[in-house]
């Protein structure tokens, strides 16, 4: 909601881009709220220049315009994100969940261990497509509401006032919601965790009718078991259903200690057939062919 996205070429290099920048209505209309969102665009840049994962966005550039427009120009990514993907296609098999998920992993654990929580992760900002000869390849995107493990300075106040409660009510954590733990690096852990059961079943943790009885659900309902919603041709394994229940525990004590334990539960899950570059290939060719790369 802060800013949009336009697709570009670099002059010299005709390179493809993508430049995000702060729409001008936003700038024209309040200040106050002007300010703060060029303090938060700056700031999701700088994050993300920081990193240095292959599942992190590459960003290019970043700067103010003539007009004074902020701006950013990343790599431009095929693919499709993974709330699209799953609503055009389908839950994912187990296997393809878990392939997915430790990429998502890799590129967390570099910005936890910078610090740096990302507090708004969700499908929508996981982007799966071909890169190299990688067919299914995740990145992670819009670090907007990047949150440093610091002493928050005026700025930083001023932004969480501006939005009490931060990021995308279905993939709230519960401290997110209730205030009572600091939010940090286990509150992208929940939220990985509400992404795997978007991914395995297609359904969000709680689907309430409000995004308020969301968020309350998250902070106070245990969540439904997997196989409420898994379809039946593509049953969870009961060790993984353990593992994205663990990553939904209330209790940020009793989730997964970091993104990288994260990451080895998900690759020693037994009874999760493998996703492999032949399949995913197999998948992309079906599906969406003309996304793949000529050297395919």
């Amino acid at each position: 909601g802060m800013g949009e996205v336009w697709r570009g070429r670099h002059q010299l290099l005709a390179r493809p881009a993508a430049i995000k920048l702060i729409r001008s209505d936003a700038l024209e209309t309040d200040p106050a709220r002007a300010a703060v969102l060029r303090e938060r665009f700056e700031r999701e840049a700088q994050a993300t220049a920081r990193l240095a994962s292959p599942h992190t966005i590459d960003l290019y550039d970043f700067g103010i315009s003539g007009d004074g427009t902020f701006y950013y120009v990343m790599e431009l990514v095929s693919g499709i994100d993974l709330e699209q993907l799953v609503r055009r296609f389908g839950p994912l098999p187990p296997g393809r969940v878990v392939h997915l998920l430790k990429q998502a992993c890799d590129s967390l654990e570099e910005a936890h261990r910078a610090g740096l929580v990302h507090r708004d992760i969700k499908p929508a900002n996981l982007l799966g497509g071909p890169r190299g000869r990688h067919a299914d390849f995740l990145r992670v995107l819009d670090f907007g509401l990047v949150k440093t493990e610091t002493k928050p300075d005026a700025g930083e106040v001023k932004l969480s006032i501006e939005n009490v409660v931060q990021g995308t009510p279905a993939y709230l954590s519960p401290e997110a919601v209730t205030g009572d733990v600091e939010v940090g690096p286990y509150s992208d852990i929940y939220a990985l965790g509400c992404v795997a059961y978007w991914l395995l079943t297609g359904k969000p943790v709680f689907d309430e009718d409000t995004p308020m009885g969301v968020a309350v659900a998250h902070a106070t309902r245990s969540p439904p078991p997997l196989d409420a919603h898994a379809p039946t041709a593509s049953p969870v394994p009961d060790a993984l259903a353990a593992v994205v229940m663990d990553c939904l525990a209330k209790d940020p004590a009793h989730r997964p200690g970091g993104a990288m334990e994260l990451y080895r539960r998900l690759e020693a899950c037994p009874g999760v057939s493998p996703w492999t570059p032949e399949a995913a290939f197999e998948w992309w060719q079906s599906h969406e062919p003309g996304t793949l790369q000529p050297a395919w």
